[in-house]
């Protein structure tokens, strides 16, 4: 037969319609198999050309079914294939195994350390299954693809299995493999946050991997119990805030117990971490207010101070440090305070619990302790165990009972027991039987019970690690030491193991909480109607917050400045300068043609060579009047002043900032009125250098040569009179002042007493001044008369000199001093005006308003806005008043919604007839 005919044969048969798989699975599966090497799916060449007839075109039967045969046939390999994958990990499993059994006669922990390294290495396994199991999908999902319209086998029972194992640890398997086929959940009917919050749960109980052995019932009933004790403790958080009233407090648990019956060991096992402070002496001086927060989904555990700020502190560690610090700041001649340390510790690990850990009892106070230890500790204790607060009450097992101090203060507050719960510590000390007494009394009864446990902190060194987590171990320890006694058995009626300590307290703390939720209600709505009435009376329900607060008045003073900004320019800084020139051109003329100085003695000497009255007749080409006036020239230009110019306009800035600050509500503010300073100081010093160097360059050429024309020495000269005229005035009005003191008459007699002396009349002072009635205070007085006396006649003379003929012409400059330095001022004030004006001046408008608010806008935090917001006591009792309002709004919301949720728990409704009455949890998620 030709090739062409053999071709056409085999296309034609080829594109024929395959029988359906289901035929083909009956035919594979029929008994008469022929069992090989490959598990029977494969089968030799004459078993299958001996059945049936042959095709046309001598193809055989079987040809046609060659693709699902390679199909069933690479499925077979899967098994091989997965063991192959799972080999290493198996591998490395068996080394971990193995070394950890080398150590574990060792060291005791060694075999958690172990069981840690073998899940690690099930997880690894578990991980290769799964990754297994895809590959698997992926191929199968390929060749089913491939061909067509065939229909999808069923895969084979060993295979379901195989790939279920793996599905079971938690693997998103596909359709028919064990995943979610179908859009239906792998943990069956359960949501995904259901698992999440069981899971959480089960880690807050301190249940582990493999011993949460839970009914779905009381898992749901625990993880119910732990959102209605978080918001309880939302609550009880949220009433804190409000006041220290005792109707509005839900209960906590009050730890007490004698020192070292195993207090701080219980907590740290709750908690899963050595925290407390442990010394010799007695190191727990302040009650410790612990809030447990369980945080699902999240790894991390961390502790918090809210009232120190700290932040969060991972290292616990450091939170026995703190705690150590805070307990041992209180002197020892206090021996105990009333004010608590509140730390707050998030993990998933730790149920919601509210406890407040005391000092322990004592019986005698030791070397060095006051004497009044032992009652101070017993009067604390007594403010905290009081109703409604749950106490838990630690003894040791190898204590009895009937000395129990803890026991026997709840009595007296809790004489039926109905609120205490008793905690017996150390029971591998004493005989199983005795234990199994002690948890069983009836001499002592408590209607909460009696828990046993054993809170021996394993070593967290080398096996568990820093901060490791050491609840796990603990149980272990527990599991291991209750179940090797019978007598500790569930059926001998006791309740042993920081497990069901750990369950008790929730379901203890939520019923007491429960149970007070009514009367805290009642005492919110009462504290929240006068809130509401005090706050529309006083503040007519206007809202305030220190974010507004903080805004309001930035834009005040805001506001304020930009109206100084209008107020002081360029003017302004003429005449603040001018005003210093003058004085300075007042001090150069009294120091170089006014001022005669009297000696201590009251001898006359004189140290010009000639008089001043002499100036107006004196020779025209004189050096010495020359001289006088070219050195106070000279003096005036060369004293550094562009130092000084921008020294006097920075520090008139900064005095107006001031009287800024001062007429704004920043005045009652010390942080704002700080802020403004730096800010003024730092913008004023960043410009000073600059501009004191730009005036002083631009005034250099008045260093050598002042021009004048006639304009300027006929506004100078009566600038002059007007300069001498003032302080003409000022001379007198100081003259009037000491003659109203110390009296005229007297003071003349002690002016004309000098008077003599300096004229040199010859006066006996043998027996001193005091013989002629004048003290060495009157002299002083008289000296200072005389001098003001002086001055004015000076002045007077040389005001009649300004208003000669011969101070009309600038040629005689020498002749009047005074104009001709009042037109160096001047000229002097004109230049430096220009350049302090856009140097300093405009600078400083510009960029205060931006420092401004990076010093009290932005970058504040919002603990500083509120601590700013609180200086201001008007303010802040309008805030404080608000916030209180607001937190017993806040309070009887959760509180309502919380009633209704325990009203919805007395009478459920029925799952298959619908969804939870609207409200339940809505308010809470």
């Amino acid at each position: 037969m030709s090739a062409r005919i053999l071709a056409s044969r085999s296309t034609a048969a080829l594109t024929r319609r395959p029988p359906p798989l289901s035929a083909l699975r009956r035919f594979y599966s029929a008994p008469s198999t022929v069992r090989t090497s490959t598990g029977g799916l494969l089968r030799p060449a004459s078993v299958l050309q001996s059945r049936g007839p042959r095709w046309p075109g001598q193809f055989y039967r079987y040809h046609a079914i060659v693709p699902a045969t390679r199909q069933m046939s690479f499925a077979r390999s899967l098994p091989k294939l997965v063991l192959k994958f799972a080999r290493v990990p198996a591998a490395f499993g068996g080394v971990a195994i193995a070394g950890l059994a080398y150590v574990q006669y060792k060291a005791e922990q060694a075999g958690s350390y172990a069981l840690g390294v073998i899940n690690q290495g099930v997880d690894i396994a578990s991980t290769t299954w799964d990754g297994a199991k895809r590959t698997a999908d992926g191929v199968y999902d390929s060749i089913a693809v491939g061909l067509n319209n065939i229909e999808r086998p069923e895969m084979p029972e060993w295979m379901h299995n195989i790939l279920q194992f793996g599905g079971d640890k938690g693997g998103s398997g596909g359709e028919g493999a064990g995943g979610s086929g179908g859009g239906k959940n792998p943990n069956g009917d359960k949501k995904p946050h259901t698992v999440a919050a069981g899971a959480a749960t089960a880690a807050a109980f301190g249940y582990g991997s493999d011993g949460d052995n839970r009914d779905p019932q009381q898992a749901a009933k625990d993880d119910q119990m732990m959102v209605l004790t978080k918001k309880m403790i939302e609550i009880r958080n949220i009433l804190s805030q409000v006041g220290q009233m005792q109707a509005l407090q839900l209960p906590s648990i009050v730890v007490i117990g004698s020192q070292s019956s195993g207090k701080s060991s219980v907590l740290e096992a709750i908690v899963g971490h050595e925290f407390l402070p442990k010394g010799s002496n007695m190191v727990t001086r302040r009650p410790i207010e612990l809030t447990l927060v369980n945080t699902p989904g999240s790894n991390l555990e961390y502790g918090e101070f809210p009232s120190l700020g700290l932040g969060r502190i991972s290292d616990f560690t450091a939170i026995q440090r703190t705690l150590m610090d805070l307990n041992l700041a209180v002197p020892e001649e206090d021996c105990v305070s009333d004010d608590p340390i509140q730390l707050t510790i998030y993990s998933p690990n730790v149920p919601d619990l509210s406890l407040i850990d005391l000092p322990g009892y004592i019986q005698v106070a030791g070397e060095g302790q006051p004497t009044e230890l032992k009652s101070k500790i017993a009067e604390l204790c007594e403010k905290y165990i009081k109703p409604p607060n749950v106490i838990l009450a630690i003894s040791a097992a190898d204590v009895d009972l009937a000395n129990s101090t803890a026991l026997k203060a709840s009595r007296r507050v809790d004489p039926r027991g109905e609120r205490t719960i008793g905690v017996v510590t150390k029971m591998d000390l004493v005989e199983p039987e005795r234990g199994q007494a002690i948890l069983k009394d009836k001499n002592y009864p408590l209607r909460l019970g009696y828990v046993g446990v054993v809170c021996r902190t394993p070593s967290t060194g080398y096996f568990f690690g820093k901060n490791a987590n050491i609840t796990n171990a603990i149980s272990k320890n527990e599991h291991a030491f209750f179940n090797a006694h019978p007598e500790f058995s569930p059926e001998s009626g006791t309740t042993v193991g920081t497990i069901n300590l750990r369950q008790k307290l929730m379901t203890v703390l939520e019923q007491t909480m429960a149970s007070s939720l009514q009367g805290t209600s009642d005492a919110i709505h009462q504290e929240l109607e006068e809130a509401t009435y005090e706050f529309k009376v006083q503040y007519n329900d206007r809202p305030l917050t220190a974010e507004t607060y903080l805004a309001e008045s930035l834009d005040r003073f805001k506001h304020s400045f930009k109206g100084f900004t209008e107020s002081f320019g360029r003017p302004q800084v003429r005449e603040l300068l001018k005003h210093e020139l003058d004085q300075k051109v007042l001090d150069f003329l009294a120091q170089r043609y006014w001022n005669k100085p009297l000696p201590e003695d009251l001898t006359r000497v004189r140290l010009d060579e000639k008089s001043l009255a002499e100036l107006p007749k004196a020779d025209a080409d004189s050096l010495y009047w020359h001289r006088k006036l070219d050195a106070s020239t000279s003096s005036l230009t060369k004293m550094g002043f562009g130092r000084l110019a921008t020294n006097v306009v920075a520090n008139a800035l900064a005095q107006h900032m001031e009287r800024l600050v001062t007429e704004s509500t920043f005045r009652e503010h010390p942080f704002a009125k700080k802020a403004i300073q730096d800010a003024t100081n730092t913008i004023l010093n960043e410009r000073f250098y600059s501009t004191s160097d730009q005036v002083e360059n631009c005034i250099k050429p008045f260093k050598y040569e002042i021009e004048m024309d006639d304009r300027e020495w006929t506004q100078s000269r009566e600038n002059a009179q007007k300069l001498l005229k003032d302080e003409l005035k000022a001379c007198e009005e100081a003259m009037k002042q000491m003659n109203n003191t110390i009296g005229k008459k007297k003071l003349n007699q002690a002016m004309s007493f000098i008077d003599k002396i300096r004229d040199g009349q010859k006066v006996d002072m043998g027996q001193g001044t005091e013989a002629f009635g004048f003290s060495q205070a009157l002299l002083e007085k008289g000296r200072e008369a005389l001098f003001l006396r002086d001055r004015a006649e000076l002045l007077k003379m040389r005001m009649y000199a300004l208003k000669s003929k011969q101070c009309t012409n600038k040629a005689n400059k020498y002749y009047c001093p005074e104009i001709f330095l009042d037109i160096v001022a001047e000229k002097l004030t004109s230049t430096a005006v220009l350049f302090l004006n856009v140097e300093l001046l405009s600078e400083f408008y510009y960029h205060f308003p931006r420092e401004l608010d990076n010093r009290l806008g932005r970058h504040l935090s919002p603990d500083q806005v509120e601590a700013f917001a609180r200086e201001d006591p008007k303010i802040r009792k309008h805030i404080d008043l608000q916030q209180r309002k607001q937190l017993l709004e806040l309070a009887l919301e959760k509180m309502e919604s919380l009633m209704a949720l325990e009203k919805s728990k007395k009478h459920p409704v029925d799952e298959d007839a619908g969804a939870t009455p609207a409200g339940r949890w809505g308010r809470f998620f």
